[in-house]
């Protein structure tokens, strides 16, 4: 930790014109020219009278450099989980203004660049300085304000942790950096303690092996990037070129998973639990289902209190103890966590866990993962989201989804009372997830869309899947379109095809327009349409193809990028 300097301080202090401080497409990038960055950011930031201002970027370099230059110019930053509209939208009455790349209706501030670099000075470490989001996995995100203390605290702890591990290894990540926990890690850490952070975001398992193998390396990640390593790329190489750790948060992480990754990467994963409203809390490192004990991070104190988990420590707004909504069973050096509390609902009156109307959904042996959640509306409904596994797939192209339906209705019958069954069932490859590998409220709600098609998985490769679509009669698509004879809008038909290309492919995070694009056939209500998926990863490009049995009705390729 020789190296190791407190956020507050980085640009006050300073460090050597040439230390390294990112690489941003392949090239390095030293401190002088992050300190002109940072520069640029805090000249525009400096010029806008309003004190709250949202940050969203893709590349990491440049977020860091807006964010320490906007913290220099006394701004409180938002992070925005994503740069959805429904996620912005909702900002707009809480910031002044917007930084970064998003869409120009949203009027982002722009860097000055040329900017004469002001006279840096250690930031107030007792000032609310950032105000970051929770995941929404239980309902809608939470803004959680934070003072540089915590972040600075946070960091310290990681350094004190892991530095000597890391060493001087460049910092990769698969995560985004919008989330606390991306932040820590791919962002305030390195920078704290002088180690080079990756510009760009890992988003396939071939651009991370492509990055590890260039040298020594701290891979950060999430539970959903790490449980589908595949099996052909070339590890070895990876493993020549000094993997030193690999770090996985937001979820629980599979022995499974972990011993894949231990088997491909020469690295057992260290799992980090914490929120965003505590921050860190503990770890753990393990390749055996026996090992289901979470260690205390140095500084933190944890508590039982009616069987929730109680936290104290510097990463806190306070001294006082923090109730979380976990069950655990404190033991002599550490904790087991047991399920989370607050799952419990009523349906029809009944009290309902959710986790175990889960575990009851698992114990069937068809799925592979679920998610069972109340469905808002004018009646409360249980809704399920579920992946099945090689024997509910089985089923469900043999038999149906009704037959999967009551297999697993009758696996929870048991449990609660027929009124109280789940009513609303969605079958997919696997549980959506967001930038960080979680699965939210809003992400289930969105499979029950009336504007997106009941559909059939079919097949799944790498890169290529084709998906079975019922197009209803009474999709909202069809008013107005046309109301004596209607058909399918083509707009329809290409978000369709990229609605299921992002649940099927980590495809790039931008749309960038259209190529080939032929309709040779309409689609009416009530058709049974094949849907045929191919994702040119190397190009940026997702082929569609729409057909049944009266022929072909649309082909095309969507065209991707990053935000740049």
């Amino acid at each position: 930790m020789s190296d190791f300097c407190a956020i507050a301080e980085l640009l006050s202090r300073g460090r050597s014109a040439y230390h390294p401080v990112a690489r941003q497409a392949g090239a390095a990038v030293d401190f002088s020219r992050f300190h002109a960055m940072a520069g640029a950011w805090y000249a525009a930031c400096a010029a806008q009278p309003g004190k709250r201002w949202a940050l969203y970027f893709e590349d990491t370099l440049e977020f860091a450099a807006a964010l320490l230059g906007a913290w220099q110019a006394g701004k409180v930053v938002y992070l925005p989980g994503d740069a959805l509209p429904a996620t912005l939208g909702s900002l707009r009455n809480q910031v002044d203004g917007f930084a970064g790349q998003l869409s120009p209706e949203y009027a982002p501030l722009n860097p000055v660049e040329g900017a004469s670099t002001p006279p840096w000075h250690a930031l107030d470490a007792e000032t609310t300085m950032l105000v970051v989001y929770t995941s929404g996995s239980n309902g809608e995100p939470a803004a959680i304000p934070k003072h540089l203390r915590q972040l600075d605290a946070e960091v310290a702890t990681l350094a004190r942790c892991w530095d000597t591990l890391a060493s001087d290894a460049t910092v990769l990540g698969t995560v985004s950096h919008q989330h606390i926990y991306g932040l820590l890690f791919r962002v305030l850490w390195p920078l704290a303690s002088g180690r080079p952070l990756q510009a760009e975001r890992l988003l396939y398992p071939e651009s991370m092996v492509d990055a590890m193998a260039q040298g020594p390396s701290v891979l950060i990640a999430s539970p959903a990037h790490l449980k589908r390593l595949p099996d052909q790329l070339d590890w070895p190489s990876v493993q020549r070129a000094g993997l030193r750790a690999v770090f996985s948060s937001g979820g629980a992480l599979s022995p499974e998973a972990a011993h894949e990754c231990l088997r491909l990467t020469g690295q057992t994963p260290i799992e980090i639990y914490g929120s965003s409203e505590t921050g860190g809390i503990a770890w753990r490192q393990c390749a055996t289902e026996s090992i289901v004990r979470w260690t205390p991070l140095p500084g933190v104190e944890v508590q039982v209190a009616d069987d929730l988990l109680q936290v104290r420590s510097a990463h806190l707004s306070d001294t006082q103890w923090f109730a979380s909504t976990d069950r655990v069973a404190l033991q002599a050096d550490g904790f087991e966590l047991l399920g989370r509390s607050d799952r419990i609902v009523k349906i029809e009156e009944k009290r309902i866990s959710l986790t175990a109307l889960d575990a009851g959904l698992l114990a069937s042996g068809c799925l592979e993962a679920v998610a069972t959640f109340v469905l808002p509306g004018a009646r409360s409904t249980l809704a399920v989201v579920a992946a099945p596994n090689a024997k509910g797939w089985t089923l469900l192209q043999q038999q149906g989804k009704s037959a999967l339906n009551r297999l697993l209705r009758a696996c929870v019958a048991g449990q609660i009372e027929a009124s109280a069954l789940p009513r609303r069932w969605r079958y997919a490859w696997s549980l959506p997830v967001n930038s960080q590998g979680k699965t939210t409220q809003a992400a289930l709600e969105c499979c029950f869309d009336l504007r997106l098609p009941q559909a059939t998985y079919i097949t799944r490769a790498e890169q290529n899947a084709q998906v079975q679509i019922v197009v209803a009669k009474d999709i909202p698509q069809f008013e107005g379109h046309f109301p004596q004879a209607p058909i399918l809008p083509g707009v329809t038909q290409v978000e369709w095809a990229l609605y299921f290309g992002r649940m099927l492919f980590a495809l790039p995070p931008v749309f960038l327009g259209l190529e080939a694009l032929k309709f040779q056939r309409v689609i009416v209500p009530g058709s049974v349409v094949q849907l045929q998926l191919h994702f040119l990863r190397e190009r940026g490009r997702l082929e569609f193809t729409l057909q049944s049995s009266a022929g072909q009705h649309a082909t095309g390729r969507v065209v991707l990028g990053d935000a740049t």
